[in-house]
């Protein structure tokens, strides 16, 4: 099945992310991330990417960068592909592909929507009950934002930047962001892009991207929701239109006319009840 194309303008932000291979672990210590992140800053220095917000995990990792010269996020994770794969196979004495397949991406919009990625990934560590606070979990930007930690490799946004006139306000502004919970219709369409490379944005951002790339940006909003746990969607060209079941699911959705079901030829997005 060829790959779906990928367009990454400059100037843009993407939410990018890894995981491991069968979901297993790349992560083992906090020597393994500290190598992680050398690497993932080195690679945004050479090829262009601003680092705006980061969580790693021990089986997966969040980015959101904005490319500033053409191809800079292709290129950044190829370099965190090539020397944190090569580093952790060296430690563990062990061969083979370390992260799944080719790592995912959607572009992501300004105002509340840059505001709302941000949270989603930082919030990682306390949807998985690992922490309870964000500000107790190391390996993330929320001490950046919220504390004015310094990080070589981060680059505050202009979202961030315009939270308030001084760093001060700022950090004050976006810790009152964390006082309430990101929705379950935000998490949803957060994964959604996630899952299916779809833009995280309004309709006229959708659609604007639509136009410059040529590539599907949407489907049944409503649909999607009711089956994210148990389908997998497909906008390659030549599956564009098809749900893909999940063997044994039992879901018979509502389909949009022109949209048809296989329903043997699925492969499951994520075991039952695990969310990123």
């Amino acid at each position: 099945m060829p790959r779906r194309r990928r367009y990454f303008p400059v100037g843009v932000p993407v939410h990018a992310g890894q995981r491991g291979n069968n979901r297993q672990i790349c992560f083992a210590s906090d020597e393994d991330m500290a190598a992680y992140v050398n690497w993932l800053s080195e690679g945004a220095q050479k090829f262009g990417a601003q680092i705006h917000a980061w969580v790693l995990m021990t089986n997966h990792v969040h980015l959101l960068m904005t490319p500033t010269s053409e191809n800079a996020i292709s290129r950044c994770m190829q370099h965190l592909g090539r020397h944190y794969v090569r580093y952790f196979n060296d430690r563990f004495r062990r061969t083979g592909t370390l992260f799944e397949g080719q790592f995912k991406g959607h572009l992501v919009f300004s105002g509340r929507y840059f505001l709302q990625c941000c949270q989603y990934i930082e919030l990682n560590p306390v949807r998985a009950g690992m922490v309870v606070d964000p500000a107790d979990y190391r390996w993330s930007s929320y001490a950046a934002h919220a504390f004015g930690q310094r990080v070589r490799m981060w680059t505050p946004h202009v979202e961030y930047l315009t939270l308030g006139l001084d760093g001060e306000n700022r950090r004050k502004a976006y810790r009152s962001l964390f006082k309430e919970v990101l929705g379950e219709d935000v998490l949803s369409d957060i994964r959604l892009s996630v899952n299916t490379g779809f833009v995280y944005g309004n309709e006229k951002f959708r659609r604007q991207v639509e136009a410059l790339a040529g590539i599907p940006q949407s489907f049944n909003k409503e649909v999607a929701r009711r089956m994210s746990a148990n389908c997998k969607f497909h906008t390659d060209p030549i599956y564009r239109g098809f749900v893909f079941m999940v063997p044994g699911a039992g879901v018979e959705p509502a389909l949009p006319k022109g949209n048809k079901i296989l329903s043997l030829a699925c492969l499951p997005i994520s075991p039952p009840g695990h969310r990123a």
